[in-house]
């Protein structure tokens, strides 16, 4: 539905529908999007429950505030490609900065250089809204569009007056934005100041108070770990929270098998014999890592229960398949006494999805495919939240 403010302008009747397309078609340059088998609809419930505001092509967490810092600065005057051009050139100055200031690890384009094609901002833009610091509620489009025509805000010295007594000119971010270091555009750093990390926890409980990510950011501290299953102090989380990551360690443990066979398969085709040799090794290990005790407790009734989310619909064919394939791995002791039925599984769960381009019925698919195809554990954004909440506890 769109959204009509008076004397500000308009945006389109299609902005919700053009912000999903605009995601999805983010999805299929982030690494955890190879999802041959269409487990993407459970895999992101999951996450967006833990870690919401977060997608795995985020880098660093003062983005959060770079990309507000940038466009508050914006001239309210020329029509919208010219602000566009504007917004380009911030952020690849921004880009500089960082080089200069020497930041090695999470620079946005630090080898695109000029040719930088995703900007920060499409990379946060999301994420600024869930965690209520951007209140402009279109796309990047828009926001350049209705610039010239939104009123400025009046000062306020509360952050209540600005949301009652000043409806006329709602404000395009949290009021209560800490301001840009000086030299913003000449030497910056991805170190958050106090009063950044203490806005940027006070937002996440203010948008997000039961998830995971504002538990974690509130509790501080620089824990490290590979999964957020083996984090150090998952006997503290919060009880539903505990439940969604053993849902979630369970879930990514039995679709990885999944995934290996679907690997293994398409490497016989090619007829590889070190691909083949490769994977069969790898199934074997994964095999002999397995807690099949722990999976035959495991109860799916609660899981779809549990992983619920509004942003995402998980499809009958897809829990069909969930539950087909853990009811074998539950009754052959993986897949060590029914292998074919394994086999017939997955290729039959690819021929669905990807019809006439599935890759056990189309020639030309399967010779363009490279030997790895989604082959890992699902991680649900945890490596993204972690790099955060290591920024934020610096902070």
């Amino acid at each position: 539905m769109g959204i009509l403010l008076s004397s500000i302008g308009w945006i389109d009747f299609d902005e919700k529908e053009r912000d999903r397309a605009n995601a999805l078609m983010q999805l299929f340059t982030e690494q955890e999007a190879r999802d041959e088998l269409g487990m993407g609809a459970i895999r992101d419930s999951i996450a967006d429950h833990l870690f919401p505001g977060t997608s795995t092509v985020q880098t660093r967490l003062r983005y959060m505030l770079f990309v507000p810092w940038i466009f508050s600065r914006l001239p309210r005057h020329g029509n919208s490609m010219e602000v566009l051009d504007q917004m380009r050139a911030d952020q690849l100055k921004l880009r500089n900065a960082l080089v200069a200031g020497r930041e090695s690890s999470g620079v946005i384009g630090v080898n695109a250089g000029p040719g930088l094609k995703r900007l920060p901002a499409s990379v946060y833009w999301a994420g600024l809204e869930n965690w209520g610091i951007r209140l402009f509620p279109g796309s990047i489009d828009s926001y350049a569009a209705s610039l010239h025509s939104w009123p400025k805000a009046t000062s306020r010295d509360h952050h209540a007056d600005d949301y009652g007594a000043n409806r006329s000119a709602p404000p395009l971010w949290h009021p209560q934005l800490p301001s840009p270091p000086k030299g913003l555009f000449e030497n910056a750093s991805f170190a958050l100041s106090e009063e950044e990390a203490e806005f940027i926890v006070d937002r996440l409980n203010g948008s997000n108070p039961d998830s995971l990510l504002t538990f974690l950011a509130q509790k501080g501290g620089n824990a490290r770990a590979s999964n957020i299953w083996t984090h150090p102090h998952v006997s503290e989380f919060p009880a539903r929270m505990r439940r969604l990551v053993e849902h979630a360690s369970i879930f990514s443990e039995a679709m990885y098998g999944a995934a290996l066979q679907y690997n293994l398969q398409l490497s016989q085709l090619r007829d590889k014999e070190d691909w083949v040799e490769d994977y069969e090794s790898q199934i074997a290990k994964w095999l002999q890592d397995l807690d099949l005790a722990r999976l035959k407790h495991w109860s799916l009734e609660e899981f779809w229960d549990d992983i619920r989310h509004p942003a995402h619909r998980v499809l009958e064919p897809a829990r069909r398949f969930v539950t087909d394939w853990t009811d074998l791995l539950k009754t052959s002791g993986g897949l060590k006494r029914d292998k074919t039925r394994g086999q017939a599984l997955v290729k039959e769960r690819e021929r669905r999805l990807k019809k006439g381009q599935s890759r056990f019925t189309n020639q030309a698919a399967l010779s363009r495919w490279k030997g790895s195809s989604g082959a890992y554990r699902l991680q649900f954004r945890w490596s993204q939240a972690s790099r955060h909440l290591q920024d934020l506890a610096r902070g």
